[in-house]
């Protein structure tokens, strides 16, 4: 947790901590030394957003798990349609 920020300190890097996030970086924010808060960028929580949505439907899923056990389809760029 190299970006990790007292509560104290984040209210007075707000600005450099929010660039630190649009830069992709998690920002962590704590109180008596235990994380209480994550400043991400827009990004990358669109990002676990659309993770999320993909992991939460059975199919997607299986197919992602089929894929890791070796059982998923391959194709040339040949077969692909367009």
């Amino acid at each position: 947790m190299a970006n990790t920020y007292a509560v104290k300190e984040a209210q007075t890097h707000l600005p450099g901590l929010v660039r630190e996030a649009e830069e992709g970086e998690v920002v962590t924010i704590t109180r008596h030394a235990k994380p209480v808060a994550f400043v991400l960028g827009a990004q990358r929580l669109a990002a676990i957003a659309e993770t999320m949505e993909l992991l939460s439907n059975p199919a997607a899923r299986a197919a992602i798990e089929d894929a890791r056990a070796g059982r998923g389809r391959t194709y040339s760029l040949d077969q692909l349609p367009g």
